[in-house]
């Protein structure tokens, strides 16, 4: 994503075409996450689901977080092609604590909470780590080192979602323990190579014999977009591996051999569960250097 200016939030189709975000350097509205995320302010639960299930608005959650010290700084939903379901779908709000937040210059990165849900019944209330990364507005999924909370929609729900958004706070030490030591691990360009290959397959699966190559190589994941990703730290590499293969934007070939662009991961679940494993494959090449 491109660097969002001081105060002025930002929205664009930026997981694809039926999925839309804003973010912003500071704490989001209402009325500017309303933009992107309508979703968030449903007045009731999908006509597919039943008594059963128990609908809370997801905007009285999040009150309930900013009560408790959480603000919103990204909100993104999918959009819906069934007739009068895009106010229900499942949407993503990215949130950070006023006691972890600090000045800018203290860290290079934000960590956040993650919150997904939706009003259709294709996801429970979720609460995940993440890192943000100022310099490219980079919204990393940790993978192994935090708490994986989910809700199911029925009970209490925005008192469990209050205590899991403070259960994920609480890994945050683990998470930036990791980061430093990404940070602090130097690879060598086989290793830089190694690392994209394996990022290559989880973006484009597996190519067996027979199979078409990937529409990139793995040299191309590991170009640099800006100068502050220059680098040979295991941080750098992934953080440059991570945006080449979530974002897309470069020069390939697809399966017929024609000329392409990739495309940006299109939406919320893809992305999510490729972010998580791109930080997984990282944490191990750290172990195994270590």
């Amino acid at each position: 994503m491109n660097t969002v200016q001081a105060s002025r939030p930002q929205l664009a189709a930026r997981f694809g075409q039926n999925t839309f975000v804003i973010r912003s350097e500071t704490p989001l509205a209402d009325e500017q996450m309303r933009q992107a995320a309508p979703s968030i302010f449903a007045a009731g639960k999908h006509g597919s689901r039943s008594e059963r299930y128990t609908y809370i608005p997801t905007i009285e959650v999040l009150r309930g977080l900013r009560r408790e010290g959480f603000e919103p700084f990204m909100v993104a939903q999918s959009k819906s092609r069934i007739e009068g379901k895009t106010e229900f779908t499942k949407h993503m709000i990215r949130m950070r604590h006023v006691g972890g937040v600090g000045p800018l210059s203290a860290r290079p990165e934000a960590n956040e909470i993650i919150l997904i849900n939706s009003h259709d019944g294709a996801s429970s209330y979720q609460m995940l780590a993440g890192v943000f990364r100022f310099v490219c507005c980079n919204g990393l999924v940790v993978g192994n080192v935090s708490n994986d909370i989910r809700i199911p929609h029925k009970g209490n729900i925005q008192d469990e979602v209050i205590e899991g958004a403070f259960r994920v706070l609480e890994d945050f030490d683990a998470v930036n323990t990791c980061t430093d030591g990404m940070k602090a691990l130097k690879l060598q360009p086989e290793e830089e190579r190694a690392f994209a290959t394996a990022a290559l397959a989880l973006r484009y699966g597996e190519r067996g014999e027979g199979q078409p190559p990937a529409p990139v190589s793995a040299e191309q994941l590991i170009e640099a977009r800006r100068p502050e990703d220059l680098g040979h730290s295991l941080w750098s590499t992934f953080q440059r591996v991570q945006e080449n293969a979530l974002r897309g934007g470069q020069p390939g070939r697809s399966a017929q051999g024609r000329r392409v662009h990739t495309r940006p991961v299109a939406s919320i679940d893809r992305g999510v569960s490729l972010n998580r494993a791109l930080w997984v494959l990282a944490e191990e090449m750290r172990k195994l250097k270590a």
